[in-house]
């Protein structure tokens, strides 16, 4: 493979979820694009480099600082959802059910990673709880994301009234039968009366 396109599909594999073989596909694609779509692409990447940074309060990626759903005045301010990442925050606003403000923990607790509560934005977390009357623990329903909810719920425990986690259980539209034990377990934990 001549260097400019090893070079490439190196860096691309550094992505996540990107392996070897994606990667050579992906450099072997931007091989057949036009040198616009080409340059299209990289001042994307250099732009949001340059252009995008985590807010000072919550963590998530903005332009402006603080983000727009810092400064909202509209938003409630006595709820804080905690996240991982800052691409969770989009699902959760597009349910148009929450209103509240979020915090970006930038990642979740993995000792096999080498990741700790001292690599994650979780001091940030506790120096913005005065006024919050509930945190809303939505980490990912995963190994790390439990790990991550149990040692927050821990911690903030006797800080703000109430700590709740995110329900987890059966989709909308989902059949029992194919349903795996885990999410049907946690359906039947969470279950709720109907009248």
């Amino acid at each position: 493979m001549p260097d400019p396109l090893a070079r490439l599909t190196t860096e691309l594999a550094r992505l996540p979820g990107i392996g070897p073989k994606t990667a050579s596909r992906l450099a072997h694609h931007l091989l057949r694009i036009s040198d616009a779509q080409a340059r299209e692409l990289a001042a994307a990447i250099v732009e949001v480099k340059e252009k995008l940074f985590p807010c000072s309060r919550c963590h998530a990626i903005t332009a402006v600082d603080p983000c727009a759903i810092c400064a909202d005045p509209r938003r409630d301010r006595t709820i804080l959802c905690v996240v991982e990442e800052p691409f969770n925050l989009a699902p959760l606003e597009r349910t148009g059910e929450y209103h509240g403000l979020y915090h970006v923990l930038g990642g979740a607790l993995s000792p096999q990673r080498g990741i700790g509560p001292d690599e994650l934005a979780i001091e940030d977390l506790f120096a913005r709880l005065d006024g919050v009357a509930e945190v809303v623990l939505a980490t990912n329903p995963n190994v790390e994301g439990e790990a991550t909810a149990l040692y927050l719920a821990r911690r903030l425990a006797g800080r703000v009234p109430r700590v709740t986690r995110l329900a987890f259980g059966m989709p909308v539209g989902g059949d029992i039968e194919y349903t795996d034990e885990v999410t049907l377990g946690r359906s039947l934990a969470g279950r709720r009366e109907l009248a």
